[in-house]
């Protein structure tokens, strides 16, 4: 068999399944570039894969494809392991769509290296400088509250508070994705990446943070267009709240507003204190013609409209 392999990968990461929602997710960080790049391997419905150490990143793909047909997490990595010379050099960790999660560390494994499995997750460290990443991580992800993507991440900031990599830090990413089977291969509800950062777990919690915005922005749509305007404005007023920076998130909701129900009172009180936060508020006003001009803006007149209360 042909390996594949990244570069020495020493890594703190997370691999886990949502009860409540069914979502899996992986968060990790490192010192190299571009962590996401080889460490997570997941897929909606099926599972999730952290590949690590000195990484064989075949061992992604081989995974998901033996959870897709249904072989248990455990076996998963019983299977890894077996097919390859250099299991003594890897860390790989499985979660399946039961919830059962499993992992191996190789006895090569730059020290500190361990792993902990939990209640449908397991955490998973090389070359820390401490003993105690490993139980911090698992501590902190148990005791989190959030979605998810916030519970995986302070898993991840906990290991860093235990001085994580022994040679700093670098880059970090974050993936989750729906428990439905039949979502496309490609659907990610969070898909985060920093490349390359001097506090990347610090830079992926802003990312969250904002992405986080988006999912409750959406959500505040979605029942805007159930009909449901009260739970709306709440919603879409909260992931405003949430990330001030996303100038997007105001500009859409006014626009929706005025094009879909005519309420140009709240759409303008909406979207004044962004214009008159931004350097480029014309440039924004003419977007909203542009807009009306294309048939994105539907309503007769609701661009004028608009244009005219925020004036």
């Amino acid at each position: 068999m042909n390996f594949h392999f990244t570069q020495l990968n020493s890594t703190y990461s997370i691999v886990a399944r949502d009860p409540q929602t069914g979502q899996f997710g992986v968060a990790v960080q490192t010192h190299q570039m571009s962590v996401g790049n080889g460490v997570p391997w997941l897929m909606p419905g099926v599972g999730a894969v952290a590949t690590q150490s000195l990484t064989n990143v075949s061992f992604g793909p081989m995974a998901l494809r033996m959870l897709r047909e249904g072989v248990p997490a455990e076996h998963v990595i019983w299977a890894l392991v077996a097919s390859d010379e250099g299991e003594n050099r890897r860390q790989v960790a499985v979660v399946d769509a039961k919830g059962q999660a499993a992992a191996h560390t190789g006895k090569g494994c730059i020290a500190e290296a361990g792993h902990y499995v939990g209640d449908g997750y397991s955490v998973q460290a090389n070359m820390m400088t401490r003993t105690t990443v490993v139980k911090a991580m698992a501590t902190a992800y148990e005791l989190a509250e959030g979605d998810l993507a916030q519970r995986m991440l302070a898993a991840l900031e906990s290991a860093q508070a235990e001085d994580g990599d022994i040679r700093g830090m670098q880059s970090s990413a974050l993936v989750v994705v729906p428990a439905d089977i039949h979502e496309p291969e490609w659907k990610k509800d969070y898909s985060l990446r920093v490349d390359e950062h001097e506090n990347p777990v610090m830079e992926l919690a802003r990312l969250v943070r904002n992405r986080r915005a988006q999912i409750i922005d959406q959500q505040g749509s979605d029942l805007l267009a159930a009909g449901q305007r009260a739970e709306a404005l709440a919603l879409w007023a909260e992931a405003r709240i949430l990330a001030p920076e996303q100038e997007e998130l105001a500009f859409w909701q006014a626009v929706t507003l005025a094009d879909k129900t005519g309420d140009i009172d709240t759409a303008a009180s909406i979207l004044k204190p962004m214009l008159a936060a931004e350097v480029r508020r014309e440039e924004w006003i003419e977007l909203i013609r542009r807009l009306a001009n294309c048939g994105l803006i539907e309503r007769q007149g609701a661009d004028a409209e608009l244009i005219a209360a925020v004036r």
